[in-house]
């Protein structure tokens, strides 16, 4: 089946005269960048990377040693989602004005490039959530060739892992934004907060985890695999006093345990 699908979507990339990839640093737009590349000549893909407050260093760092592995040029898009104010007032379609002022960006960069197409690494898994920024993409007319040609997440990481992607196995990261919940304005110094109380839980061996930012509150989810981890009194302690010297008051281990999307579940 996953055959059948790879053919799909290499039909599809040559088809194309020339494709702007918007290369995030994750498995899903890694893989596309990949295929792209052996589906077309080199000068005929472009990798493209929007940066701004709410991505962190390690993801470009990421985009740029994967475009360096498929051998393409990339070119990084700095931006500010804060000058934004409907995505800055975080409503429930936040992630649809940041696609929408992300990829307008993309697309001026296509156009100057003369490059015919504008593609991301949406796929089918990302059906199963509220994902308001697909609208965006359908608006703007952005091409999504895994959801298109039907590759679910587990069919891109056996294809990363096949292709020797070197975050085939990485953990889904969706933007800083996302931990938030919805009405609570993003502001620099709280996005900072965020990254780097998540910094802080990925140097001590939590890479599968998220901060949400609930003002005074700092909310930590694991797996509850790991829940064991905060048990040792030393270690809790030290990682308490670590999130609460970033200006939290509170810090909480949520019991339901890590799982994407977890603010969505009050819409």
């Amino acid at each position: 089946m996953l055959s059948g699908k790879i053919k799909s979507i290499q039909t599809l990339l040559t088809s194309y005269d020339s494709v702007l990839v918007a290369l995030s640093g994750g498995v899903d737009s890694s893989v596309l960048l990949k295929l792209a590349v052996d589906c077309l000549n080199c000068d005929q893909v472009l990798a493209a990377t929007a940066h701004s407050e709410i991505s962190t260093p390690k993801e470009l760092e990421l985009a740029a040693q994967v475009a360096q592995i498929c051998k393409v040029e990339h070119k990084i898009v700095y931006l500010s989602e804060l000058e934004v104010p409907e995505f800055v007032a975080n409503p429930p379609e936040r992630c649809y004005y940041c696609k929408l002022n992300r990829f307008r960006l993309l697309q001026k960069l296509a156009a100057q490039q003369g490059l015919q197409v504008v593609a991301d690494g949406s796929n089918q898994s990302d059906q199963g959530d509220y994902r308001p920024g697909i609208k965006a993409l359908t608006e703007l007319g952005i091409r999504s060739p895994l959801l298109e040609c039907g590759f679910t997440k587990d069919e891109i990481r056996e294809l990363a892992r096949t292709l020797g992607l070197p975050n085939w196995n990485q953990p889904s990261n969706a933007c800083l934004a996302s931990r938030f919940p919805y009405g609570t304005r993003i502001t620099a110094k709280n996005l900072s907060q965020v990254a780097q109380g998540e910094e802080l839980l990925h140097s001590l061996g939590l890479t599968c985890c998220r901060l949400r930012h609930h003002g005074t509150m700092a909310r930590i989810e694991v797996p509850p695999a790991q829940f064991s981890f905060f048990l040792d009194p030393a270690r809790n302690q030290s990682v308490v006093t670590s999130i609460k010297n970033l200006g939290f008051a509170y810090v909480t281990l949520d019991l339901q345990g890590y799982r994407t999307g977890s603010l969505n579940e009050v819409i």
